[in-house]
């Protein structure tokens, strides 16, 4: 099995400190572009609905690339498993809803708290959507295809930012972290169950 991208012991704390420094990018992008990532930042009841219910498309869409036996599907498969159950693996659900967490926020400050509507000051709403996640699938580019996917993602989470008429960071905050949490348990699950089969042979 190839090796993990982390070192086993070090694995959560970098992952948290790489994911929580993409808020100090969001920080200064926002200052030179004028852009106050935390604007559309507030507490709803509405946003918190939107992002749980939002969230199941997702899931449901990884659940069903678990089932697709595609070359450059299962090599996306691989890529995970092999980089990030040997670290998910050894960590109580707990610690990954912490990391996801971070993930959910820090990456949606970024993308859709400065970057979308950075570029949709210049060239529109369109193209602040398209073109934000553009980027956002070429920073998740592990594969061509992941690349692609997480751009659907990206523009999924950016039409989520006005979810039920009001411009809310909160709910593509909660669906990226919530989604993220579900399929780092689904990934801790896949590589435990690959270790104890393993063991029996």
């Amino acid at each position: 099995m190839d090796k993990s991208l982390f070192k086993f012991d070090d694995f959560f704390k970098s992952a948290c400190y790489f994911e929580a420094s993409l808020i100090l990018v969001a920080v200064f992008l926002g200052w030179v572009s004028g852009i106050d990532p935390f604007e559309n930042l507030y507490f709803s009841e509405t946003a918190i609905a939107f992002g749980l219910i939002g969230t199941a498309p997702l899931f449901l869409m990884f659940l069903a690339l678990e089932k697709v036996q595609g070359e450059s599907v299962v090599n996306i498969r691989k890529l995970l498993l092999n980089t990030l159950g040997p670290g998910l693996h050894r960590y109580h659900w707990t610690d990954l809803l912490i990391l996801a967490a971070i993930a959910g926020i820090s990456e949606e400050l970024l993308f859709r708290g400065v970057i979308q509507p950075w570029i949709e000051t210049s060239w529109g709403i369109t193209a602040g959507l398209i073109f934000s996640n553009i980027v956002f699938g070429l920073v998740h580019a592990v594969t061509p295809l992941y690349a692609v996917l997480a751009a659907l993602v990206g523009i999924y989470l950016g039409l989520s930012l006005d979810y039920g008429g009001e411009r809310n960071l909160l709910t593509p905050i909660i669906i990226h972290g919530f989604y993220d949490f579900l399929a780092f348990v689904a990934l801790m699950r896949a590589y435990r169950a690959g270790l104890a089969n393993t063991v029996k042979e």
